[in-house]
């Protein structure tokens, strides 16, 4: 491995190449920043990520000749250039994208990670994302990579040793973070009707964000409960402290969190830094349903922009916009489902900002269905929790109403006995 400076690492990316980029708080901005300043030299380079923290400057319309990028999840960076064409989004099971890579559906020329400092026995860690990033390193040509003493060194699947690196430029940089924000009363609701649907051993797996946190705030009298998960934030130190996460009822890993990334403060990237109890793992393995079921009463938690009345979940669009990805929302509900005692539920508020329901009769046009109707088990609002899992399309029409916000109660069963003429 040799230690140069940023410019001359990205030398090594040639016209017409396919560059991995590390995914979430992991993205290396410095490997970013000299790549794109080489936009003059280069023209075609595929750019394939996951969502990345940070900024996205190769999606400028100024250096659409030289980068194009192919985002498997979409983040703030990357909205605005995928609406305009700039960039575009390929839909894809999170656990099926080291697939594709290592299939070489999408092959990979060069990757570039930010990894912890080598150990004495010459190994680095991936840190805070396996993810699909593993796969990448796996299948590059050549690895350019960033190490920064701030990265966490995290125990499973990435651990790689320095002769896996062509390549390397050190900094000292902080990782970004995602602050706790305080939670509002509507996500306060959300997360107590989802916590009521949790039993003791049960085994979670839930995102990043105010209502995965509202939950996991509500659960500090439960017991036994395990870890299983694509992510998580600092919602879960608490638990794992008090011990009412210690994972002995657990099938796969027991005694241990599982996850594939993770993004939150340094407080928690301190937690993760050498800790033996966390474990991460390659998402193919993570995210494989036929893995996930083999736990007991995997409880899973996914948000959405909209589900209709028949139970259709979209959740990586608003109407055409691409606002997110498909992710790891089908491959957790369905292995939830599959598990003895699991639970699918998608939790979201009752209406958005502007006050619009969103729960509708029909999705917006252009909306993808993420979820399908025959997946969906539990939806669950401010205002209570749906059972949907072998109703009729009318039964489930009166369970969403129940819970929609109550300005929309009205509207929604006029449209309701519109299409299905009767709600008997």
């Amino acid at each position: 491995m040799q230690i140069v400076t940023a410019e001359e690492a990205v030398k090594h990316i040639k016209s017409g190449d396919r560059v991995f980029i590390q995914s979430v708080a992991a993205a290396p901005q410095k490997l970013i920043g000299a790549m794109t300043a080489r936009s003059s030299e280069l023209e075609g380079v595929e750019v394939y990520h996951l969502h990345t923290e940070g900024g996205a400057p190769y999606t400028a319309a100024e250096y659409r000749r030289s980068f194009h990028t192919n985002a498997l999840f979409v983040g703030a960076n990357l909205r605005k250039a995928v609406a305009s064409g700039e960039a575009d989004y390929i839909p894809s099971f999170l656990s099926e994208v080291p697939q594709m890579f290592r299939r070489e559906i999408l092959p990979i020329d060069v990757a570039l990670i930010h990894v912890s400092p080598p150990d004495r026995h010459g190994y680095c860690s991936l840190g805070t994302s396996v993810d699909v990033t593993l796969a990448g390193v796996q299948m590059a040509e050549c690895v350019i990579a960033q190490i920064n003493p701030k990265m966490p060194r995290t125990h499973g699947d990435g651990i790689i040793p320095v002769n896996q690196i062509d390549c390397a430029v050190e900094v000292d940089d902080d990782i970004p973070e995602l602050p706790l924000l305080d939670l509002t009363a509507q996500e306060i609701a959300i997360g107590r009707n989802c916590a009521e649907l949790i039993e003791d051993g049960a085994t979670l797996q839930m995102g990043i964000g105010a209502i995965p946190n509202a939950v996991l705030q509500a659960l500090k009298s439960h017991k036994d409960l395990g870890i299983h998960t694509e992510m998580f934030a600092d919602g879960l130190i608490p638990l794992l402290t008090s011990g009412v996460v210690n994972g002995k009822l657990k099938k796969v890993h027991p005694n241990k969190v599982v996850a594939s990334f993770v993004m939150g403060t340094r407080r928690l990237y301190d937690f993760i830094d050498d800790n033996p109890e966390v474990v991460m793992l390659d998402v193919a393995y993570v995210n494989d349903p036929t893995v996930i079921r083999r736990n007991p009463k995997v409880t899973a938690i996914n948000s959405a922009t909209e589900v209709d009345l028949t139970g259709q979940v979209c959740a990586d669009s608003i109407g055409t916009r691409i606002y997110s990805g498909v992710g790891g929302q089908m491959d957790f509900i369905r292995g939830a489902s599959v598990s003895e005692g699991g639970k699918p539920i998608i939790g979201l508020p009752s209406v958005t900002s502007k006050g619009e329901s969103k729960i509708v009769s029909f999705l917006k046009p252009g909306a993808g269905v993420v979820t399908t109707r025959a997946h969906v088990h539990w939806v669950v609002t401010e205002y209570g929790s749906a059972y949907l899992y072998g109703k009729t399309l009318r039964q489930r029409a009166k369970e969403l109403i129940r819970i929609a916000h109550p300005d929309h109660r009205e509207q929604l069963e006029r449209e309701a006995f519109e299409r299905f003429n009767t709600l008997d």
